[in-house]
């Protein structure tokens, strides 16, 4: 499923894919050429989702239980927020002073115990028909960003719909919908000089040498089109003018442009990848991308394991979980808080919605291994943080039993949560989608917008 050839015959392929003719693309014309324009058109919203993978503790983020047992409660003591009567985990004190400014759902539950599983049924709502323990599972149906590029359609400047910092989730894949519609991965934003694939030329490659290379692209196309009989040329230029719209469009190079922010807002967020990611993200936003993910498994930013959430005790010799949050926590809590700030600062909080989330929570019972605390896979109960999107602010949804092992108020399920989350992007969660065997599918088979925050 992994397969990413292009559209036409494998010399052209072969061709197109030694240089992009020097547009700095692999087959960019004919991801393109696969889009199609579906249902309710462009429209004005946008979502950010910090991607949580790895399955953060609730009971060590939003969820805390200081009146539990020893062995249940974790290593961290709870803080009062701006919302009297809300308490989260101690290393997030600039979320603590932002919550009439975000809501908590506490009572997220599924039944998917393994990392890629629980992934493919929060990020597409679909439970996979045969849970798979390993880290291969893929999903057979597209995730909320996908979707999102599949209805919502190509911009006229060319800004992807989907856009993933660095990356988009790894076991998420378009499957019927067409490879064109995953998301389009920007690398590291921090990086020095940061600038994203395939959106510059080929060093050395100017303006009218572009358009001597787009000559020579429409006289192939033209020969080719005369040879082929299956007809899988028809419309490739359209598509073609799209992909040199993508590189030489002064919008998207300007939404891609961190320069043009202020050092001392992008001080504010962060200098790391987790900051610079999340200020890319609300320009992107900004600009009309649909769905923006900030993968928060980021190697990129130094040690991969303490930068997913996966908290099994003794996952890596000297750290523990406690460890690993104190480590994290200085990070996202920064940059989440700071994205939350300046959406509202730049009035942008009813148009963009930001949800933190991870595929699953962890055992409510701590586990020990060589002096080390950690916690397991546990999907009956996860808390997930949601803020903007003209939703209602400064609550806590459900809630869960006193060891945070199972939801005792408003259980909510991932497709409750997506349907939010479509609702506020304008998506039918009953539009269907046909399969490649023609079976239609709907975007949700169930949920409901949460009616706490809508």
């Amino acid at each position: 499923m992994n397969d990413r050839r292009c559209w036409g015959p494998t010399s052209r392929r072969e061709f197109l894919r030694a240089g992009a003719l020097g547009l700095g693309g692999a087959c960019l014309p004919e991801i393109l050429a696969a889009r199609e324009v579906a249902g309710q058109g462009n429209l004005d919203t946008s979502v950010i989702l910090f991607w949580m993978w790895g399955g953060p503790s609730q009971l060590e983020t939003w969820d805390m239980k200081p009146q539990a047992p020893s062995e249940y409660r974790g290593p961290f003591s709870p803080i009062a927020t701006s919302v009297p009567g809300i308490e989260i985990c101690e290393l997030f004190p600039q979320q603590a002073k932002l919550a009439h400014r975000y809501s908590l759902i506490r009572s997220l539950h599924h039944e998917m115990a393994s990392h890629n599983d629980g992934s493919i049924e929060v990020l597409t709502g679909k439970t996979p028909l045969q849970a798979d323990p390993t880290s291969t599972a893929k999903s057979t149906h597209p995730d909320l960003g996908m979707i999102a590029s599949r209805v919502r359609g190509p911009q006229p400047h060319g800004l992807p719909q989907y856009i993933g910092i660095p990356k988009q989730p790894f076991m998420t894949q378009p499957v019927y919908l067409g490879m064109s519609h995953s998301a389009f991965a920007t690398g590291d934003p921090s990086a020095a000089k940061f600038r994203p694939p395939n959106l510059t030329l080929d060093g050395g490659i100017n303006g009218n040498r572009m358009d001597d290379r787009r000559g020579l692209v429409t006289q192939l196309d033209r020969f080719q089109r005369d040879i082929d009989l299956l007809g899988s040329m028809e419309g490739i230029d359209q598509f073609r003018q799209q992909a040199f719209q993508l590189l030489t469009s002064s919008k998207v190079a300007a939404a891609f442009d961190l320069e043009q922010e202020s050092p001392e807002l992008r001080n504010r967020y962060g200098r790391h990848l987790w900051g610079q990611s999340c200020l890319l993200a609300r320009r992107l936003a900004e600009a009309g991308t649909a769905v923006v993910t900030i993968d928060a498994l980021a190697p990129e930013m130094g040690t991969p394991l303490y930068f997913s959430w996966d908290d099994h005790a003794n996952a890596q010799p000297g750290w523990d979980m406690a460890k690993g949050m104190i480590w994290r926590a200085k990070y996202m809590d920064q940059a989440l808080s700071t994205l939350i700030e300046d959406l509202a600062e730049k009035n942008l909080d009813r148009r963009i919605l930001v949800v933190a989330v991870g595929e699953f929570g962890r055992t409510p019972r701590l586990n020990r291994a060589n002096g080390c605390l950690g916690r397991d896979h546990w999907p009956q109960a996860q808390s997930a943080l949601v803020a903007g999107g003209g939703l209602r602010m400064g609550q806590a949804i459900g809630a869960t039993t006193g060891k945070a092992e199972y939801p005792t108020e408003r259980p909510l399920r991932p497709q409750d949560l997506l349907a939010t989350i479509y609702r506020h992007l304008g998506i039918d969660q009953r539009t269907e989608f046909a399969d490649f065997a023609g079976r239609p599918h709907p975007i949700l088979n169930a949920g409901e917008p949460i009616r706490e925050l809508v």
